[in-house]
């Protein structure tokens, strides 16, 4: 071809067809190779071991793969220590609390499992499930009540061995077991409190029932009107993929005083795959050496496992009980009679009795006379919506309206 002459429409076509087809001798020389990889050496053919010999860079980058599909599975499974090996680590874990001038405590939904709430990224967690096509299991959170885990560090704080809770939990079993709403960051949101956000300072509304039935990612309101000035009222749930604006339940502001203080921080039952993005949370911008001491608890590999003081791979519940006989604490048991939630509650108006299907925590009978509003009667219906519905289902893609 003359410098500078362009193609014709017809050289055009025959140039993009020679780039197909080539592009398909790769991808099938690529299968090829795959399918006599995955034999045993002892069994490629001679044709087969000349077909390996000339492909050394395709072979190179299937065996980059393959490596890296088995760091990812590695990851995912979940690792337990042997009972002594578990007993030995929490003996160093408790010398750590003690030792601990400004000790703060992040908590995933690893420690709500034992509540029957799933977790993300666990053998059944909500992410997993969606990953492999499931279905995410339905699950009464009306009838979860706080663990052994959340009671132990409403205890330590109770004790002054635990200055504050930063939460990705959205399921309000901390603010449920005692711990004081100024104590606790809930970085990701409550499922039983909405606010007015036209009211300044922002005005709260505690419920006893799952506000987010009718919410979702990008779009907040509940249905419901502040008793004060009229406005909408909006959940507190933060998205993947949102950024969290409200002062409250959020607390971002305690969350990043407590971590510039902490000199121990202790992981319980998450994946830290989130944390990890908040570097105020770390105290990055601090020498390594005058960073927190960190400590981990939980069953699959985290990001922050290389940086840790100590990793203990056990279940929540298992690690608080022992660490909490070393300390020689007793862990209180959860009184349905002094469950917080029920002093905190803003009863519904009569003209808002029919706002919400979802059934609400059930007070204990001594507490039958507290009034939280008349509550409409629950219809047996699949859950939808809100932070465990629609919410949750990662990169689907929302209907228009009809």
């Amino acid at each position: 071809m003359a410098a500078g002459r362009s193609l014709s429409r017809s050289e055009r076509k025959a140039a993009a067809r020679a780039e197909l087809l080539r592009q398909e001798e790769q991808r099938e020389r690529r299968r090829q190779v795959s399918r006599i990889l995955h034999k045993p050496a002892a069994e490629r053919s001679p044709d087969e071991a000349f077909l390996l010999a000339g492909c050394q860079e395709i072979v190179r980058d299937l065996e980059r793969l393959r490596k890296k599909r088995e760091r990812l599975r590695c990851r995912l499974e979940e690792v337990c220590d042997e009972p002594e090996e578990l007993k030995k680590k929490v003996s160093k874990l408790s010398l750590a609390v003690r030792a601990a001038k400004h000790l703060i405590i992040y908590t995933g939904a690893g420690i709500s499992t034992a509540a029957s709430i799933p977790d993300y990224r666990g053998p059944n967690g909500v992410w997993t499930m969606l990953q492999k096509g499931r279905n995410i299991r339905a699950a009464d959170l009306s009838e979860a009540e706080p663990t052994l885990t959340h009671m132990s560090i409403a205890c330590l704080h109770k004790h002054k061995l635990v200055h504050h809770v930063v939460s990705q939990n959205c399921d309000g079993l901390h603010l449920r077991s005692g711990l004081p709403q100024e104590a606790l960051s809930e970085l990701h949101g409550n499922m039983y409190i909405e606010v007015c956000t036209s009211c300044i300072p922002n005005r709260e509304y505690v419920r006893v029932f799952d506000v987010t039935e009718r919410t979702a990612l990008h779009r907040h309101h509940t249905g419901r009107m502040c008793h004060k000035c009229g406005a909408q009222l909006r959940d507190t749930i933060v998205h993947f993929g949102e950024k969290g604006i409200l002062q409250q339940p959020l607390n971002w502001e305690a969350a990043i005083e407590a971590a510039s203080k902490a000199d121990v921080i202790l992981c319980l039952g998450s994946s830290l795959k989130v944390l990890k993005k908040y570097p105020h949370l770390w105290c990055m911008s601090k020498p390594p050496r005058r960073r927190p001491k960190l400590y981990i608890v939980n069953l699959q590999w985290t990001p922050k496992d290389d940086l840790a003081a100590l990793k203990l791979h056990g279940k929540c519940d298992d690690v608080m009980k022992l660490l909490m006989d070393e300390l020689g604490l007793p862990i209180p048991c959860y009184d349905r009679t002094k469950d917080p939630i029920f002093s905190l509650a803003t009863p519904l108006r009569p003209e808002e009795s029919s706002s919400h299907s979802r059934k609400p925590v059930a007070p204990p009978a001594s507490l039958h006379e507290v009034q939280l509003g008349e509550q409409p009667p629950v219809p047996e219906i699949p859950f939808s919506g809100g932070w465990f519905g629609r919410g949750c289902a990662k990169g689907t893609k929302r209907k228009k309206a009809s």
